[in-house]
């Protein structure tokens, strides 16, 4: 099957201290060469995000407008870079009937994007086919669309201003798409050290200084790569002793905050809806565990438990009801 492929690397990881996914190792390759792997059988590639240092021969790279503009934005930067690419050509090549859409943070996407081609060997609907993960998610960002529809959908959205921070089923909501069962673990992301760690994800070794036996790092990455150790080992503690002052400025030094489940919270709220949304549910998820807390229906611990628990149900429930097909 003729497909070309737009990959998203950029993102501010910000629960990774900054550090960019696109650069993390798995099995001796950063997870950007994975995602190339994964999309080896491309006619063209786009990757899209932050400068990526020496890409291999004939991949595009560019940037979402502006920077860090979510991946709604990214996937309208990617096909304009391959449109512009097709206009250039001198052999006037159509696009591709169908695009692949890949994040570069999922390690085993390989296999996802495998089963997706298999069962797109068939009839695949004009709108294409969506990864399902195995307890039922879906994931957006492994997905094999239609061409002529994706372009469509971003070129609606565009025209509403709705691209930037825009979530990826906001903007697929009008496509058909057939879901497709993928391999168990091939739609696992990164998103937290956490994260990388059950991955068997890790900052390559040669970021904090240089050894002939580690593995090779792009060029024009090694920069970029050498603080990182630095910022991730101070992260935590960073976040513990900004959470313990801001407790003491607002008289709340007997309160436990829960740093990690807050963040994923936050997570969540930014994958599953849009991404300002992540402060906001935080915010309001907490002024409604002190409501129920003064008002003695519970202890803190369990009042804030409760409150993030709602929270992350209804985003959860927001994102399947903005789903293609839903």
């Amino acid at each position: 099957m003729e497909f070309d492929a737009v990959i998203l690397s950029g993102g501010r990881s910000s629960r990774l201290g900054g550090v960019p996914k696109s650069g993390l190792m798995h099995d001796g390759a950063t997870l950007l060469d994975v995602a190339l792997q994964a999309a080896r059988g491309a006619a063209a590639v786009a990757v899209v995000g932050p400068d990526p240092g020496t890409l291999p021969e004939g991949v595009l790279s560019c940037r979402e407008d502006p920077p860090f503009a979510g991946p709604a934005a990214a996937i309208a930067a990617g096909l304009s870079a391959l449109e512009r690419h097709r206009g250039a050509d001198s052999r006037h090549r159509p696009a591709a009937p169908f695009t692949l859409v890949l994040a570069c943070d999922m390690p085993g996407a390989g296999a996802a994007v495998r089963t997706l081609l298999e069962a797109a060997g068939g009839a695949p609907p004009a709108g294409g086919l969506m990864a399902v993960a195995a307890d039922g998610r879906r994931q957006p960002l492994v997905g094999l669309y239609g061409t002529a529809a994706l372009q469509k959908c971003v070129a609606e959205a565009g025209q509403r201003g709705a691209l930037e921070n825009a979530s990826v089923f906001a903007l697929l909501a009008s496509l058909e798409v057939r879901e497709v069962s993928v391999p168990g673990g091939s739609t696992d992301d990164v998103d937290t050290w956490d994260d990388a760690s059950a991955l068997g994800v890790s900052i390559p070794p040669g970021s904090h200084g240089g050894d002939s036996r580690e593995p090779a790092i792009r060029p024009g990455l090694r920069s970029r790569i050498r603080p990182w150790r630095q910022a991730v080992k101070s992260q935590d503690e960073t976040l513990e002793d900004w959470c313990r002052a801001l407790l003491q400025a607002l008289e709340l030094e007997d309160v436990e905050v829960d740093v990690n489940a807050v963040l994923a919270l936050a997570g969540v709220a930014a994958h599953s809806v849009v991404r300002p949304a992540a402060p906001l549910t935080t915010f309001i998820a907490g002024f409604a565990a002190g409501l129920a807390s003064g008002s003695g229906q519970a202890t803190d611990a369990v009042s804030m438990q409760a409150a993030m628990g709602v929270a992350r149900k209804l985003a959860k429930d927001y994102a399947a009801n903005e789903a293609p097909g839903a």
